[in-house]
């Protein structure tokens, strides 16, 4: 049986894409991909993401919203995914075996921020989850070789 591949999915606050993203991962990947998110900052995981997963099945609720200084000790990831622009632009030092991969989406509590109603509120969510799932799907054959 080969290594699973360690990916660290980061994002600003460690609430909302990076925690979907890693519960997506450990769903649909957990044979190939260990994952792992973080923030820049650590912002309270978000309800409405929490919301939005167990409607699939994916119970994060009980999940924390950390930083890097909470990976366990000595962790090295393969790929760094940065799942939004300030992550991506804080990024911090990693080794140079880690490859570091931009991959934008939307930020749900910023689209729902004027919404009127809780189907409104909700929508960027389930649209950024599912735009999350059809990412997880294409890896690891679509990350770069190393």
């Amino acid at each position: 049986m080969s290594k699973k591949i360690s990916v660290l999915f980061l994002c600003t606050g460690n609430s909302c894409r990076s925690q979907m993203a890693e519960a997506w991962t450990r769903f649909l990947k957990k044979d190939t991909i260990e994952p792992f998110s973080a923030g820049i900052t650590a912002h309270g995981l978000n309800p409405d993401a929490i919301t939005v997963m167990q409607e699939l099945g994916l119970d994060c609720s009980d999940w924390h919203s950390k930083t890097l200084k909470d990976m366990p000790p000595g962790i090295t990831f393969d790929y760094v995914i940065t799942l939004c622009d300030n992550a991506s632009q804080s990024c911090p030092y990693f080794p140079a075996t880690t490859a570091i991969i931009h991959k934008g989406f939307d930020d749900p509590p910023k689209l729902a921020c004027e919404a009127t109603n809780v189907i409104e509120r909700l929508a960027p969510y389930r649209r950024v989850r599912d735009e999350l799932k059809t990412f997880i799907l294409s890896l690891p054959k679509n990350l770069p070789k190393q």
